[in-house]
């Protein structure tokens, strides 16, 4: 099963969710990301959060359209993304794509990257996906990926460093690399061809993969 979840960041940053209709089978709206569901003619299979976001109406016309509407006051814990995620785990997904959680808050997206390793830690694939970038993050281990030569791709370590990274097939090949907080080596990559490896030892790796 996979699951998408839908934010409150900015629109204009908001991948096209139509795009992703046929590979989600439950969508869950936080907040504002309920009305985006609603505007792009998608299903509310959640709408969670505190809903501070919108108005009344539009929390009105969104308790109407979802299966189930869970609100939660504004004092709390948890952001309504966590509270999203927390939802969406209790259905044993086996991915979940993120979106709108980007392009807004700097403390909110560096914690959204964090609820990624969350979920790795669970063995649920997971992605943040926004109109221009796809951001997921790996165990060590052998991983393939497929890209058009359009996009760019580039690694980060999670972790304080990531040991042993060897790049297949991409533009700027590697082999048995260190890549440390703050290099900037592997930013910008291509793969040559439509299909690539890379793989690693040791950390938690963050790749991402980018149009202009």
């Amino acid at each position: 099963m996979n699951i998408g979840i839908v934010a409150g960041g900015p629109e204009n940053a908001l991948a096209s969710l139509i795009s992703y209709r046929k590979d989600i089978d439950i969508w869950i709206g936080a907040d504002l990301g309920a009305f985006y569901l609603l505007k792009n003619q998608l299903p509310i299979h959640i709408a969670i959060g505190d809903f501070d976001s919108i108005d009344k109406d539009k929390k009105e016309l969104i308790q109407q359209e979802a299966d189930i509407f869970r609100e939660f006051p504004m004092e709390k814990n948890e952001t309504d993304l966590e509270l999203a995620v927390e939802a969406a785990l209790s259905y044993h997904p086996a991915s979940i794509f993120l979106f709108g959680v980007t392009a807004g808050r700097l403390d909110h997206e560096l914690a959204n990257i964090q609820l990624l390793y969350r979920l790795l830690e669970k063995n649920v694939r997971a992605k943040i996906i926004d109109h221009k970038n796809i951001l997921s993050i790996y165990k060590p281990g052998q991983h393939k990926v497929t890209a058009k030569n359009t996009e760019l791709i580039s690694f980060i370590p999670l972790t304080p460093s990531v040991e042993g990274l060897t790049l297949q097939g991409f533009y700027y090949p590697l082999e048995n690399y260190t890549v440390t907080w703050g290099s900037t080596r592997c930013i910008s990559n291509q793969l040559i061809n439509e299909q690539g490896t890379f793989l690693f030892n040791d950390g938690i790796l963050i790749m991402i993969k980018s149009t202009e």
